[in-house]
């Protein structure tokens, strides 16, 4: 092993971290590979705070990253839970034109997913949009059948059981702290001592340019983590059980974000969210959440600037939303007119890391960049976890390319 004690250690216990460890140990087996996450348990953060949506691949520029690993990793992930009993359901989305307006970007939507492959694809009119989810509105949508639900955190804890079944490990309340070159290794510092391994993947999510910049000694080239909270309603019983399936608006082409909707859980329920919010610490969950520090850096970072005189207008809308419920829910009646604002009740939240580049935009792909021993996974938002079987193989085969002497 050339003087460390692990081939490959992977920094960060969410479902991209264990999706990318399982695969290196599938391709490799008997490879020592150990996977280091801060929190007390996997999928703390990212994997654990989302809707469990198995997203198709119909939004997604022809030919990027993203595009062709959600599409083979959304057949991928349904089988896959499907093999281990884990939880999960099939109710097909509707992405629905709300005027007339919007039925051009309909269009985008239906050109895009068929030329990536996305299966059933069907356009509806009003009258069959009716039939199909008679209490939303909308002049016309896409019917996309293939769209699921499962539990991304119960998918997260079968890989870590899997990686460890076959010899891996993953060590919880395990933070890193920094790193330091010995040789043919690199030192990992962690807070419960140090590892000292051939080769490192950052897939650290919401921290893994801070994880860049301890790796090189500065941040990565005109990137920055922005992170980003999602904030979840939760329908009232009579509410939810007028929808047979996932119901999303058409979304703004200018943000990667799908604008508010309603999804079914698969443990019962339907949210209703989330809008797109600016946190002040990066894991903000809460409104009034905040660092000092970590905020300090943010509005350090020029691209942040940028972004703010790019989309300012977009981000008062999306922090009125925050702040006023009403507001919110009027989004939502835009889908579901008969909604009462009584009926959307309090709900939960995520957050999402977000490349943000310094010219002030948002990096709508998959972001992966090698530097000597270190892989670093800096953008990987949805579909991620609906990809993370087919981006821990791509990712995996990069772990493979680097040189052994």
């Amino acid at each position: 092993m050339g003087g460390a004690d692990w081939d490959v250690a992977v920094v960060g216990g969410g479902i991209v971290g264990l999706g990318l460890a399982r695969a290196v140990l599938a391709r490799q087996p008997g490879l020592k590979l150990v996977v280091l996450e801060k929190e007390p348990a996997v999928a703390a953060h990212q994997t654990g705070h989302n809707s469990g949506v198995v997203h198709t691949g119909v939004y997604y520029r022809p030919g990027s990253m993203k595009a062709r690993l959600c599409v083979t990793g959304a057949r991928r992930m349904i089988a896959y839970c499907r093999e281990r009993n884990l939880p999960i359901a099939m109710p097909g989305k509707v992405i629905v034109a709300r005027n007339e307006a919007e039925s051009a970007g309909l269009r985008e939507i239906e050109r895009r997913g068929r030329e990536n492959g996305v299966e059933g694809l069907r356009r509806l009119d009003r009258a069959a949009l009716a039939e199909l989810e008679p209490h939303v509105a909308g002049v016309e949508a896409l019917h996309v059948p293939t769209a699921a639900i499962v539990d991304y955190a119960a998918v997260a804890r079968s890989y870590a059981a899997e990686i460890a079944a076959v010899g891996g490990e993953v060590r919880t309340g395990t933070a890193v702290r920094g790193f330091a070159p010995d040789g043919p290794a690199v030192v990992v510092e962690t807070t419960a001592g140090t590892v000292r391994a051939r080769q490192v993947a950052n897939c650290a999510g919401l921290y893994a340019d801070r994880i860049a910049a301890l790796a090189s000694g500065h941040w990565p080239a005109e990137v920055r983590v922005l992170p980003f909270r999602g904030e979840y309603y939760v329908l009232a019983p009579r509410a939810a059980g007028w929808l047979r399936g996932l119901v999303y608006p058409v979304p703004d082409p200018r943000f990667p974000f799908l604008g508010v909707h309603f999804t079914p859980r698969v443990g019962g329920g339907v949210e209703a969210g989330p809008n797109a919010v600016l946190a002040w610490r990066r894991e903000g969950y809460r409104r009034w959440d905040a660092d000092l520090a970590e905020l300090g850096a943010m509005l350090g970072y020029g691209g942040f600037w940028a972004m703010a005189a790019r989309y300012w207008r977009k981000g008062l809308g999306e922090q009125w939303r925050s702040l006023s419920r009403g507001a919110f829910v009027r989004a939502l009646q835009g889908l579901l007119p008969e909604l009462r604002p009584e009926e959307a009740l309090p709900g939960g939240s995520g957050v999402r890391a977000q490349l943000v580049l310094r010219n002030g935009k948002l990096m709508d792909d998959f972001c992966v960049r090698r530097d000597g021993r270190f892989l670093h996974v800096l953008n990987v938002p949805s579909p991620a976890a609906t990809a993370s079987l087919a981006i821990g193989d791509e990712l995996a085969a990069r772990l493979a390319e680097f040189p052994t002497a």
